[in-house]
């Protein structure tokens, strides 16, 4: 786990200076704080910041061929690299390390541009080809580890984290009002636009080959989520092959020179990543709240597998918090679980340098409630549409939200609010927060004409994208290219790197996606029931209790904290004069969002915290200050 930085000079630019390098890696020194290398050859830079994990003694990089012609500076592990080393010694390559980097360079010789597609791992991979005069860019398969770009004609800047080329002052700070919107409807921005016009993300299972002779920046996809051909097996064989796979992928990823962990919130997903590893140091974390504090299923879990398990209660001082955590929000997310993720990780820190979660499972097994709710509203709609909007719909609008995180009637107003949304928008209506409509009454006439993105934009080419896949694995593919990508895994990455914790991901082994998109629909969602044949397996290993329990999620009680211990930052951040003066909100409909929230008529937490961390986002990395 590492940083990554770099600068393509063309058109006969002066080329990159060591002083631009070395800020740009200066401005990622928590995601390596074990030790900084750079190189510039040819009007290229290359630089790193490293977090040792395999090889401690002579993983440095950058790392070379064996003539030094290729030099690769990377960001992640590569779980199957000892395969590809015996395959490419081999083949003749010699290797000077033992560490898993150098199969890239070896690899890219061996393979040539194809060499991502032989890598199992997480990975955002920077490589120079002196001799052919090329750079190339490469992403992991499900978008694990980031990669933001700029290119303005004169340079190609590249790095892990946006800051990270706001510091080699070659790229401009301008808002993109556009993803503004976009970030506002889905409290992440998805695809490859970010909130800065000059920057984008390179997407997950692509690649950029850039000619330093005539740079283009032209990404390219090398893979895609396979459309899985028609698989008869019982639901006892399929139990077998998911469980045997799993462990598989976890015991790949328990590769480590460092000590090594878990996060286990006993709910299913990291409770079988836990019970695959064998003896193993676990952590989590809860609050004074008993609607957010899921610890006695950790504990219970943690006491049943035999592991060793730490776990705090904490009452943290989430105003200070909230100052800390803007520092890596450059690229913003209003996920409430940034916090919980943030203070989870600094927990395992304590104790190990690498942490295996269960994230994906969701996504890959058919986690989420909104998957049972689309399925839901089509019975709803054949309800008169009469009895609906006159009776059903104004009833449940007229009921205030009740103080508890879910429950029947906060579950029934936020179904009926989806429900409303255009059905084009799928199960993603119940995970839109700031519809078409509401950004007509928050924007001003102004900034709404740069919304040119329609809100649904990026779900519908997804669907299209997804081909002729049933519903459900279409729903599935949708948040796996998206809100796994965008949100959860970019959320993980910086609240965890903040720390300076590498986190893996054995869900999203590119061998289990696979299979988890060859299992039939009704083992993933069945009536009332989600990640059916997960929780199966995981009845094999765990007890059935903390299998068979209603699904909570890793959040904090927000929607309180905006009442009482958040309030001065909302006060703050979104105080009449600065957002009149910015222009691009209707003051008026901010004040209405605020007062029905604080007077308990409405839960516009979602809202209001998005419109939070923009305006934080804003004064920090907008405006410097």
């Amino acid at each position: 786990m590492c940083g990554i930085a770099g600068i393509l000079a063309c058109n006969n630019n002066p080329a990159p200076s060591p002083e631009q390098i070395q800020a740009m890696c200066g401005a990622m020194l928590h995601r390596g704080p074990d030790e900084e290398g750079s190189i510039i050859k040819d009007g290229v830079a290359l630089g790193m910041r490293r977090l040792s994990i395999i090889d401690l003694t002579g993983g440095s990089q950058p790392i070379y061929n064996e003539d030094r012609s290729i030099h690769c500076v990377f960001n992640g592990e590569i779980y199957n690299y000892m395969e590809l080393r015996n395959d490419l010694e081999g083949r003749g390559h010699i290797f000077r390390t033992h560490s898993d980097t150098e199969v890239i360079v070896h690899g890219y010789e061996e393979y040539g541009d194809n060499f991502p597609t032989k890598l199992n791992g997480m990975f955002a991979i920077a490589l120079h080809d002196t001799r052919r005069r090329r750079v190339l860019l490469a992403r992991d398969h499900i978008g694990i580890k980031p990669l933001y770009y700029a290119f303005d004609g004169r340079y190609l800047v590249f790095g892990s984290e946006i800051k990270v080329l706001l510091a080699s002052g070659l790229v401009d700070r301008k808002l993109d009002v556009d993803g503004l919107g976009q970030f506002l409807a889905w409290e992440y921005v998805p695809g490859s636009q970010t909130l800065l016009q000059s920057i984008k993300k390179l997407p997950p299972a692509h690649f950029m080959a850039i000619d330093l002779r005539a740079i283009a920046v032209q990404p390219r996809e090398y893979w895609d989520i396979p459309e899985a051909p028609v698989n008869i097996l019982t639901d006892n064989e399929w139990q077998d092959r998911v469980d045997a796979l799993l462990k598989t992928c976890v015991s790949r990823q328990l590769v480590s020179d460092v000590p090594l962990g878990a996060f286990l919130s006993g709910g299913v997903d990291s409770s079988l990543v836990v019970a695959a590893m064998g003896p193993a140091k676990t952590f989590s974390i809860g609050f004074d709240d008993p609607s957010y504090n899921e610890l006695t299923w950790a504990r219970t879990v943690a006491a049943h597998l035999g592991v060793d398990h730490h776990d705090e209660i904490l009452a943290p001082d989430i105003g200070e918090l909230f100052g800390r955590l803007v520092h890596f929000m450059d690229d913003p997310i209003a996920d409430f679980s940034i916090f919980p993720t943030y203070l989870v990780s600094a927990v395992a820190r304590k104790n190990v340098t690498v942490a295996l979660s269960g994230d994906g499972g969701d996504e890959l097994f058919g986690g989420y409630e909104s998957y049972i709710a689309e399925q839901r509203a089509a019975q709803y709609a054949c309800l008169p549409a009469a009895i609906r909007r006159n009776l059903v719909e104004p009833l449940f609008r007229a009921l205030p939200p009740r103080p508890a995180k879910k429950g029947l009637i906060n579950k029934a107003k936020r179904f009926f609010e989806g429900a409303a949304l255009p059905e084009g928008l799928s199960h993603c209506r119940w995970r839109l927060f700031t519809s078409q409509a509401q950004q007509a009454l928050l924007f001003t006439d102004e900034a709404a004409q740069s919304l040119t993105t329609p809100v649904d934009d990026h779900i519908v080419r997804l669907l299209t994208k997804a081909g002729n896949r049933d519903p459900l694995n279409k729903c599935l593919y949708v948040d796996t290219k998206s809100y796994l990508s965008d949100n959860i895994l970019t959320k993980v990455d910086r609240m965890s790197m903040a720390v300076s914790l590498e986190t893996r991901v054995p869900y999203l082994d590119p061998e289990l996606v696979a299979l988890a998109f060859a299992i039939p629909p009704h083992l993933k969602v069945s009536g009332n029931t989600t990640k059916v044949l997960l929780k199966k397996v995981a009845a094999r290993h765990i007890p059935a209790e903390c299998v068979y329990r209603p699904k909570e999620g890793f959040s904090i009680p927000i929607k309180h904290w905006l009442k009482d211990t958040l309030r001065p930052v909302m006060d703050d951040l979104l105080a009449e004069k600065d957002i009149k003066e910015q222009g691009l909100f209707n003051w008026q409909r901010i004040h209405q969002l605020k007062n029905e929230h604080l007077s308990g008529k409405e839960n516009h937490s979602h809202q209001l915290w998005a419109l939070i961390m923009f305006q934080a986002w804003r004064r920090k990395w907008l405006k410097g200050q």
